[in-house]
């Protein structure tokens, strides 16, 4: 669908999503946004009260993407082995991230949140990372089920999420070929541990 046939509000947060990302919330302005749309400022007021108000918008659609992606890794890996399951999760998750804009928004407002939507942020970000933890106790209990991992489900969980930011990390400051070969060599240390090899 062509941008121009979408809702306004739609094409609004299209157009403020990688502002938001390169720029962030203080360096982004209405008037930049309305001018990326092709509107005046004052019409951006029709469909969202304030840039505080776009801006949740936004973290809320961020929010269910990434939710969504989740529920479709789980429906595509469900008849793999416990560490293909873990292993593809790390890597499409990376590559998920790798978008452009949306890496650049989350690695900003991970690390940096704006003081006045802070705690707004802190809630989306609870919220994602509860959909991740969810989806990762699935594999992980049932990994454990199966003998495949015998080191505790909570420790595993927290290991992997940290596995993952730092994988996420790696993905701006190295060359692809890098950033693989870094990956696979975590990975190999990871999953001999939970092992209990």
């Amino acid at each position: 669908m062509s941008s121009t046939k979408l809702p306004m509000s739609e094409r609004i947060e299209r157009a403020a999503l990688p502002l938001f990302a390169r720029k962030g919330f203080e360096g982004t302005s209405l008037s930049k946004i309305a001018k990326c749309v092709g509107i005046k400022k004052p019409s951006l007021y029709a469909h969202f009260a304030s840039k505080e108000d776009l801006f949740f918008a936004i973290l809320q659609k961020v929010n269910r993407d990434y939710r969504d992606f989740l529920e479709l890794q789980v429906q595509q890996y469900r008849d793999m082995t416990t560490e293909r399951q873990l292993y593809s999760l790390l890597k499409n998750h990376t590559t998920y991230l790798e978008n452009e804009d949306l890496g650049l928004l989350f690695k900003r407002f991970m690390l940096f949140p704006p003081l006045v939507l802070k705690d707004t942020f802190n809630e989306q970000f609870i919220q994602s990372e509860e959909a991740l933890t969810n989806v990762l106790l699935g594999v992980v209990n049932e990994g454990k089920r199966r003998g495949d991992i015998q080191a505790d489900p909570d420790e595993v969980i927290d290991a992997y999420i940290c596995l993952l930011d730092g994988t996420f990390e790696q993905l701006f400051y190295y060359s692809e070929v890098e950033h693989e070969q870094r990956l696979q060599n975590a990975w190999r240390i990871f999953w001999r541990g939970i092992q209990g090899c």
